[in-house]
């Protein structure tokens, strides 16, 4: 400290405390510069408007995924698929647990899905499907998942085509990152 001009006395204590509040506002600065790009999954994989919900369940289940944006023909993304959604066509709150699925099969019977295997994927969707774009900042991807209750925001391009996908799992490891 006698090295700087304007030498000020402080102690071990006065130096730890500045500098974890030195450090926290460093932290979130950085935090609010992220961007949708640093932290997505790319390629995304997507759902096709017009497959049917046991092609979709079987492609979500093959890439160990609980969500997908779905495309059109021209690759433009129309909505957004999720389990929750699945959970709503069998008569089950969006919030449901797997256990909730196990309990009702076990009290009605046959399955609970067949009423709607029939069903495409357009039927099925979220739309129009909350995106984000490549320079979207963490901060702002967070707030998307508070207010709109989900998991997932597909980043796309300027032509409106998903070129990544940021969930709440990417954003919770970008956080561990910056430790």
């Amino acid at each position: 400290m006698r090295s700087m001009q304007g030498y000020v006395d402080i102690t071990p204590g006065d130096f730890r405390e500045i500098y974890s509040i030195a450090y926290d506002l460093a932290l979130k600065k950085v935090r609010s510069l992220r961007k949708a790009e640093d932290v997505m999954t790319s390629p995304v994989h997507c759902l096709h408007r017009e497959m049917n919900a046991s092609e979709a369940a079987s492609f979500m289940a093959s890439h160990g995924i609980s969500g997908a944006p779905v495309v059109d023909e021209n690759g433009t993304i129309c909505g957004v698929v999720s389990e929750k959604d699945f959970l709503k066509k069998m008569g089950l709150p969006g919030t449901a647990s797997f256990m909730a699925v196990v309990s009702r099969c076990m009290t009605i019977y046959g399955c609970l899905v067949s009423d709607f295997r029939g069903l495409s994927v357009r039927e099925m969707m979220n739309c129009p499907p909350i995106v984000a774009t490549r320079e979207t900042t963490l901060t702002d991807i967070s707030a998307l998942f508070s207010k709109h209750a989900i998991n997932r925001v597909p980043i796309c391009d300027t032509d409106g085509r998903p070129i990544g996908i940021v969930t709440r799992t990417d954003l919770v490891a970008s956080l561990c990152e910056e430790r």
